[in-house]
């Protein structure tokens, strides 16, 4: 009897003890539970060395065509803002781009009678806010498809100084939003190196609004990089008499930080 206990004591104490070894021995092969990791953030203000080209109709006059080189407009810019910001968490993201530029000339009036001066103040705005879904996601590269909201404003005031109309002034302005949608994303070559673009279209109370950009970044580390590259934005509105038919375009520097 005492033979038959010891017996089914040790069966007991080996099956215990196999049954521990081989959920040991299948631990490594299960698949680690998923992380969320939260929100993350990312801030890049940039600068656009872009020129513009179009046709521009204001003051009830017939639109004439301009070009103006980045040099042209650096000589008389006042003001000029650029950034665009991300909020993502997973899958998901909003994010936003603006851009601000205020740009002043003078010139004189050929006889000087009626004017001997007038002065020009050109100040543009577009802002874009939109949401996106990865349609293509690893641990540091993503593709996203994109919608939202661009709201443009444009205005110019010109001011007449010396002769007859010494003091006049007048201002012509027009406010229009468009649907935005497209590609984005940021894909990585090596642990440093970066590719980033992305293909905006869209319309609304513009006939057309298009945005392309594309460039390289390097990562100094996982919070600091600088992306370079080229960009092209383009805008065909027209209301009223008040006619922005404009493509701006030129190289881009940007400075990026994620916390």
């Amino acid at each position: 009897m005492k033979s038959l206990l010891l017996a089914a004591a040790l069966f007991a104490a080996v099956t215990q003890t196999s049954s521990v070894n081989s959920a040991d021995l299948q631990q490594p092969f299960l698949a680690p539970e998923a992380k969320a990791e939260g929100w993350s953030f990312t801030a890049s203000p940039y600068f656009w060395g872009a020129g513009i080209s179009g046709d521009f109709g204001q003051f009830g006059l017939p639109a004439i065509n301009l070009e103006s080189g980045f040099g042209d407009i650096l000589k008389d810019l006042d003001v000029g803002f650029m950034a665009i910001g991300e909020a993502r968490y997973d899958r998901f993201s909003v994010f936003g781009d603006v851009i601000y530029t205020k740009v002043s000339s003078q010139a004189a009036t050929p006889l000087g009678v009626v004017a001997r001066g007038v002065e020009t103040t050109s100040e543009t705005f577009a802002g874009l806010v939109g949401m996106g879904y990865a349609i293509f996601q690893d641990s540091r590269s993503n593709v996203d498809v994109v919608a939202g909201a661009r709201i443009w404003h444009a205005s110019t005031q010109i001011s007449f100084s010396g002769g007859f109309l010494s003091g006049v002034s007048s201002r012509d302005s027009a406010t229009w939003v468009d649907a935005i949608t497209g590609i984005r994303g940021r894909y990585f070559l090596t642990d440093h190196f970066y590719l980033s673009a992305w293909g905006l279209v869209g319309a609304g109370q513009a006939d057309l609004d298009w945005d392309l950009a594309a460039g390289i970044g390097y990562e100094f580390s996982d919070r600091i990089s600088t992306v370079a590259g080229y960009r092209a934005l383009g805008v065909d509105y027209s209301h009223d008499g008040f006619i922005f038919d404009a493509v701006q375009q030129g190289p881009i520097l940007g400075f990026v930080v994620r916390f």
